[in-house]
């Protein structure tokens, strides 16, 4: 029972403390893609820890001594002295089984849903776009100029007329680039994961923290690609120009609520994080993860 208090008290600081100190962390925005994971590397651990809780607050028999050893053994990849009761009893693997398959479960219910929202929205660019080969892109009669993209199986970008209008030709190839790095990254697949933790967990406070920041870093993410070939003067100034327009359900655009901390963040660059600092915060990252696993092997190397 030590172990299950132990594993309680760190999912709660996982859960509940981390993110707010994460989430206030002054060098994430200058290295978004280093911070989208240590989000995912909290809410693994937290998946980690409940789940090897569930397991020892439903085993109260001596064999819960045997601390990871015995989950190992009932899942039959450790048959090792009493843990190997464990295997006698599936039921007793349901609640940390289900630990793992609700947010997979939510997370295959959001790719169908995306998909099949896509796969509307792609018929209806049928009927009222047209293809452009000179932007490799979808160009649809519209008074607000917008550009957004839908990632995935139906991988497309689309640009308003009034975008191509108001946009220089530098400054809409910085934001084709920007849509282009949301889809060659697979953001969508991102935001499918941190929707199935936080329907998973709904009111955890990590589940709202990560929704709102790993929304916002990925956004930041696909900047830093466009800035590979674009200038920030371009690329900022088409982020003013589309900024009111508003992408449909299942894509992204490169406006929205977060255009005014991404402007900020290009007409004001920071130095990104160096090499020392970003070892430091994969270390962590995995130390963070590993901590749960020694917490559950401790009985057993005691």
């Amino acid at each position: 029972m030590t172990s299950t208090l132990f594993l309680a008290g760190y999912a709660a600081f996982v859960g509940v403390f981390a993110p707010r100190v994460l989430a206030r962390a002054r060098w994430t925005h200058r290295a978004p893609r280093l911070a989208v994971l240590a989000w995912y590397a909290l809410m693994a651990t937290f998946l980690v820890t409940v789940t090897l809780a569930a397991y020892h607050l439903v085993l109260r028999e001596q064999h819960v001594h045997d601390g990871l050893v015995g989950l190992l053994s009932a899942c039959g990849l450790f048959p090792v002295g009493s843990a190997s009761h464990a295997a006698a009893d599936p039921a007793t693997l349901l609640p940390p089984a289900l630990v793992v398959l609700l947010p997979a479960g939510w997370f295959l219910d959001r790719v169908w849903r995306t998909r099949r929202a896509q796969r509307r929205h792609v018929a209806l660019l049928a009927v009222v776009g047209n293809p452009s080969a000179d932007h490799d892109a979808v160009i649809v009669d519209h008074d607000t100029p917008a550009v957004y993209c839908l990632p995935g199986r139906y991988r497309q970008v689309v640009v308003t007329r009034a975008a191509i209008k108001v946009l220089s030709q530098e400054q809409l190839g910085a934001v084709l680039a920007h849509e282009r790095a949301h889809i060659a990254g697979r953001h969508h697949l991102c935001h499918a994961m941190v929707d199935a933790f936080g329907r998973s967990f709904p009111g955890l406070p990590l589940a709202r923290q990560a929704k709102g920041q790993v929304a916002l870093l990925l956004e930041m993410a696909a900047d830093d690609r466009a800035l590979r070939l674009h200038s920030r003067e371009n690329l900022a100034a088409a982020m003013c120009e589309v900024a009111a327009g508003r992408a449909p359900r299942a894509a992204f655009g490169a406006g929205g609520s977060s255009a005014a901390v991404r402007l900020h963040r290009l007409l004001v660059p920071a130095a990104t994080p160096g090499r020392a600092a970003r070892l430091g915060v994969v270390g962590g990252s995995l130390a963070a993860l590993l901590v749960p696993l020694l917490i559950a092997c401790g009985p057993f190397f005691g």
